[in-house]
């Protein structure tokens, strides 16, 4: 990747994903779906959101790449394990990182149309992604410590 800020902004992304990523270490199917309310989103579900959300942001409006997304879809997932989801982040960490070092220099001021916002610099798109992202940080992390405090499990340590 050549525009460092462009690098910056991508790992902070990364690292945003990767604590949801953090909150699901460890869980059985039952855990990994599990709603602290009925129309809450479970662990899996989060999971599943972030990763078609940079998908489609990043190398669907950044990079310009046919991304097909059911953001329905997304809602209704359920899983037996973590696994598929992982091998998926890593494999779309690396699309992403060579499809990003392919951006034009100035591709942070050029306008795109964001599918809710309209059109939006490259620097600002990067921003919403960053914030959607750390909302479900938050959501991720408050899941898991409401979901082992109803099984009556001590909460993991956390890396702030």
């Amino acid at each position: 990747m050549s525009d460092t800020e462009i690098e910056t902004l991508w790992s902070f992304i990364r690292r945003s994903i990767d604590r949801i990523f953090s909150c699901l270490e460890g869980l059985g199917e039952e855990d990994l779906n599990w709603r602290p309310l009925r129309n809450a989103n479970s662990l899996y579900i989060l999971a599943t959101h972030v990763m078609a959300n940079v998908e489609s942001n990043i190398l669907g409006v950044l990079c310009g790449l046919e991304i097909l997304r059911n953001r329905d879809d997304e809602f209704k997932a359920r899983g037996s394990s973590s696994e598929p989801l992982q091998k998926k982040w890593q494999e779309l960490q690396e699309k992403i990182s060579i499809n990003l070092s392919k951006l034009p220099p100035g591709a942070l001021n050029q306008e795109y149309v964001h599918p809710r916002l309209g059109r939006i610099t490259g620097r600002d798109h990067f921003i919403v992604i960053a914030r959607h992202i750390a909302e479900h940080v938050g959501h991720s992390e408050l899941t898991r410590d409401l979901l082992f405090t109803a099984l009556g499990r001590e909460l993991p340590a956390r890396e702030f």
